[in-house]
């Protein structure tokens, strides 16, 4: 289990888990405190979506999910894409964002983050975000299109380098670029340095083996 250092804070709980954990709500129950029916995980489609809890059932197709109930855990599962966690303690509000590719040329974390604004009035400022192990640019080669389509949501900035001929893409720093755009902080951001691909035997990597299995990030407000 891996707590962001910028989430160390009495009134919340965030962690994200390695392969050895996983995701089970059972096993998530017992390092979270959380009962295990008060932990909630959206249906993840790759899209752009964000609901609320209270609001969004078992069922709710979501890549992005904020409360400000107490007592509930979000959760999102990955095996390569990003985890993304959200915390403003001003406001009091929480949220967890799935962000793979097609998250991320949506531009999911800065939706997330203007609802965070629109709706619950944070203030960038105010806005702390962690994001847990992912694959890096070190093992994330993809193709002209699909870095395009990130590039047109995120604008230019650091998250690629060219290797042998093709490009690799870093979505923890496409998802930075896209955070401090909407005004958050750039010492309120902290990223795993962790690379799913190249530690397959604490994380889950689809590109690695084609995984099934999956890791997560958690948030919640403690009661």
């Amino acid at each position: 289990m891996i707590v962001p250092e910028n989430m160390k804070d009495q009134n919340v709980i965030a962690f994200f888990t390695e392969k050895q954990e996983g995701v089970d709500q059972k096993v998530i129950s017992r390092l979270s405190g959380v009962p295990a029916e008060d932990i909630f995980f959206p249906v993840q489609r790759h899209t752009d979506s964000i609901v609320h809890v209270p609001g969004a059932t078992q069922e709710t197709v979501a890549d992005s999910v904020v409360t400000t109930e107490r007592g509930v855990l979000l959760g999102v599962k990955v095996a390569d894409c990003v985890p993304i966690l959200l915390y403003d303690p001003a406001s009091m509000v929480v949220a967890a964002t799935h962000a793979g590719w097609r998250g991320t040329a949506g531009g999911i974390l800065g939706k997330t983050i203007k609802v965070l604004k629109e709706r619950y009035n944070s203030l960038p400022d105010d806005i702390i975000v962690s994001m847990g192990p992912s694959i890096r640019w070190c093992c994330y080669r993809v193709s002209a299109e699909v870095f395009e389509a990130v590039r047109s949501a995120t604008g230019e900035g650091e998250y690629h380098i060219l290797r042998d001929g093709g490009i690799c893409l870093d979505l923890p720093s496409a998802n930075r670029v896209q955070a401090l755009r909407e005004g958050v902080p750039e010492e309120n951001i902290w990223i795993s340095e962790d690379c799913t691909f190249c530690y397959p035997d604490r994380f889950n990597s689809y590109r690695y083996d084609g995984s099934g299995e999956r890791q997560g990030g958690f948030i919640g407000l403690k009661p």
